[in-house]
């Protein structure tokens, strides 16, 4: 029999992604698997059930479920939706597990087999299916056009007839994928660009975009490029070189995570308090707690003339690019999965290993298994 492959339409408020895209369809179908998708699934990403070809469409998630070995997500399912599953089926997304306890718990006791794409181990083997870079890339990108949408000034240098402006200065926090791309975007703008991080490796490739990189006799890298988080004596060397520097700038842009994690507070009240009327703070870590203490998720705050925005599905902003990147991840995730044409998933495998958080009745991720069972 061959593999089917299922994707149900994305009901999670603001998500306009979708799993697959005609290209990736194709070469499912032309490799035999039997692609299964929702009516309208890519309506928000502006990909009509006209332009696939050799799929089938069914007319309820329900029906999805029912007939596919795999479903492809990108949020991960609601509860409602795992009680549509079977167990034993396996279901691919971004399972965000440290926010959604009771969902994790549900596809244990179910025993579902979830993956989480957020979790693919960051090797050279997995870059293809590295989904936090791909869809970070959107982020950083879309950040700077808020920031310079919401901004009180123009962000490159003019010569003008009424004299010269001079350009905006922008600090991004944050120098993975999301900040690289920030700081790129910045630049084009014309903006003046500093960035920190608390990796001192990021250092030569901040300079590469032409930013000035923020240095602090601190290096917080860890295992798989991350970075680990800061002791308090750190923590407090951070806050002061940072202070200053937030102060002066018209926008910071603030991308910092820890994969599992609350994001890290990086910018309190009274720093807000010392920038100027009209500067901008855009904290892409805004649904996982924010980088910022004035930031409140999916909204803007005014505080003293300074703009807070806590942007919320900040890839779905650019809803083809981004679903074209993420069906992508994951079609290279699946080619380890099948073999000769049916499932057979190597399950001791590097990547896949890393990536499962749920399997015969099990929580695999150990920091999930520990918040949801106890130490």
């Amino acid at each position: 029999m061959p593999v089917t492959i299922g994707i149900p339409t994305e009901i999670t408020a603001g998500e306009r992604r979708v799993a697959i895209v005609p290209a990736v369809a194709e070469k499912y179908t032309k490799k035999a698997y039997k692609v299964i998708v929702e009516k309208g699934a890519g309506d928000n990403s502006y990909v009509p059930d006209g332009e696939f070809d050799d799929i089938e469409f069914v007319d309820s998630a329900k029906a999805v479920y029912e007939q596919a070995d795999v479903i492809l997500k990108v949020q991960p399912p609601t509860e409602e939706e795992i009680g549509m599953m079977s167990a034993g089926q396996i279901v691919i997304a971004v399972m965000q597990p440290h926010r959604h306890a009771q969902q994790v718990k549900k596809m244990r006791d179910n025993n579902i087999t979830s993956i989480a794409m957020e979790l693919v181990p960051r090797i050279s083997r997995a870059q293809s299916m590295d989904v936090l870079s791909s869809q970070a890339a959107v982020a950083g990108y879309k950040a700077v056009l808020m920031a310079a949408d919401l901004s009180s000034q123009f962000f490159p240098m003019l010569t003008t007839a009424a004299g010269t402006i001079r350009p905006a200065k922008v600090l991004v926090i944050g120098a993975g994928v999301s900040g690289l791309q920030a700081i790129a975007t910045a630049r084009r703008l014309g903006a003046v660009v500093e960035a920190y991080d608390v990796r001192a490796v990021t250092k030569e490739q901040v300079e590469s975009l032409g930013a000035k990189f923020l240095q602090l006799e601190v290096d917080a890298e860890s295992e798989g490029g991350y970075a680990r988080e800061l002791t308090e004596t750190e923590k407090h060397k951070e806050r002061n070189m940072l202070a200053d520097h937030i102060a002066k700038s018209n926008a910071v842009i603030t991308t910092a995570s820890i994969p599992g994690r609350t994001a890290p507070r990086l910018i309190d009240k009274e720093m807000v308090e010392r920038m100027k009327p009209g500067a901008v703070i855009i904290d892409l870590a805004a649904e996982s707690g924010g980088n910022c203490e004035l930031t409140e998720s999916g909204k803007t705050v005014d505080f003293q003339g300074v703009l807070i925005h806590g942007p919320e599905h900040v890839p779905s902003m650019l809803s083809v690019h981004a679903s074209e990147m993420y069906a992508k991840n994951l079609q290279n995730l699946l080619e380890l999965m099948i073999v000769d044409g049916e499932l057979k998933p190597d399950w001791e495998d590097e990547i896949l290993a890393g990536a499962s958080l749920t399997r015969d009745g099990q929580i695999l991720h150990e920091p999930t298994r520990n918040l949801v069972e106890g130490e």
